[in-house]
């Protein structure tokens, strides 16, 4: 398929309350603003997240190979609170190499074995820099001390103004009533890891990982009517919803000499399903188009043999099966159907899928000013090994 998911290597939540704690296993990613009544200075939460460079490139390089692509930054809510008001959260390119660590939240005593708050690496290690940054680099600091603790600090990242051509900050807003999956086009940040690979110094940065934050004055906000709390899922949850970096493409191509399906009542059957695959392999679908009510005419062969070709303006989806939910959903651009000299087709790698899953196909097209989605219990499963 045109739409390939990485998973992280690592990630990890900085809190400001506790300046030397890691959180690298914690199931949970935080990005939060409080002001708890016993302290009037706001308590910050971000998140950091690594995808493997090697990944991206081999993507980029053996399967996008020459496209133009889009990458989005997933994340998916364990729980969210405190959106009376619009929020924003950015996500911008870590400017450092940290350490994951072996933490989580609750550890007592507390776990200081990686990137924390304060550190860079581990308790004791570099400190995030609160001034004096290298070019296009910043941060954040206060300067207020509450606790005993020092605000500033809690990472490092670049702002790509005035060396970057292209904007390296991506935000999303949540409303009240908006969705609260974080789903952020990080497509410049890609571009620019990929650049930099390649040893081309202009628009290039090192990939060091995403920082997710609340946006501008609203993270350290000091009202308590305004007290966000994002928590997603992270790479170590037990669920399905780990962070993914998607990337998505159009591989299709359409070109064929079989008659066109006029009709919209039409049967849809998928091909080249043996229901069952590893988790590293790639399958190509093909699609057995035909009328459900074929026209009555004289000819030596069955009429429910020949095969038809779908529109080119025709779409494929993926669904978990439990949880009904799209995995892939349909896009316009990124999941076209594909046609030849045999039939329509589709590829999926397999890979990008959660394992030990069961999946359904849908499929979407237009004939006649009619859009018909084809929902013909399309299964098959991912196994690991």
């Amino acid at each position: 398929m045109a739409v390939y998911k990485l998973f992280p290597e690592k990630d990890t939540t900085l809190y400001s309350a506790f300046p030397n704690l890691n959180t690298g296993i914690d199931a949970i990613l935080e990005i939060s603003s409080t002001v708890p009544s016993i302290a009037p200075s706001p308590r910050v939460a971000r998140s950091i997240i690594q995808f493997s460079q090697t990944e991206i490139e081999d993507v980029i390089d053996n399967k996008i190979n020459g496209s133009a692509f889009s990458s989005s930054l997933k994340l998916f809510a364990a729980e969210v609170q405190g959106i009376n008001l619009d929020t924003t959260l950015e996500i911008l390119p870590a400017s450092n190499t940290w350490g994951n660590g072996t933490g989580e939240y609750g550890d007592k005593p507390q776990t200081t074995n990686g990137s924390s708050w304060k550190y860079i690496s581990y308790s004791g290690s570099d400190i995030w820099k609160t001034g004096g940054y290298t070019p296009y680099v910043t941060g954040s600091y206060t300067g207020s001390i509450s606790e005993g603790l020092q605000n500033g600090v809690g990472g490092n990242w670049y702002t790509g103004s005035g060396y970057m051509t292209r904007d390296i900050t991506s935000t999303q807003t949540f409303g009240l009533r908006s969705t609260k999956d974080l789903n952020s086009n990080v497509t410049n940040i890609i571009h620019a890891w990929y650049t930099a690979s390649k040893d081309t110094p202009v628009n290039s940065i090192n990939n060091n990982g995403f920082i997710v934050k609340i946006s501008g004055s609203s993270e350290f906000a000091t009202t308590k009517a305004i007290q966000p709390i994002f928590k997603f899922y992270s790479v170590d949850t037990n669920t399905i919803y780990p962070p993914t970096l998607e990337m998505k493409w159009d591989d299709s191509q359409y070109s064929t000499t079989l008659p066109p399906i006029t009709t919209s009542d039409l049967f849809v059957g998928l091909d080249s399903n043996p229901g069952k695959f590893r988790k590293e392999s790639v399958n190509v679908f093909r699609l057995n188009v035909r009328p459900e009510f074929p026209v009555r005419t004289f000819k030596t062969t069955s009429l429910y043999t020949e095969n038809f070709a779908l529109p080119s303006a025709s779409y494929y989806a993926i669904k978990d099966l439990d949880t009904n939910e799209f995995v892939v959903d349909f896009d316009d651009n990124f999941t076209k159907i594909s046609c030849d000299g045999t039939s329509n087709y589709f590829s999926i790698y397999m890979n990008g899928l959660e394992p030990e899953r069961y999946y359904k196909i849908l499929i979407k097209t237009t004939i006649n000013g009619n859009t018909i989605v084809k929902d013909e219990d399309y299964y098959f499963k991912v196994v690991n090994g």
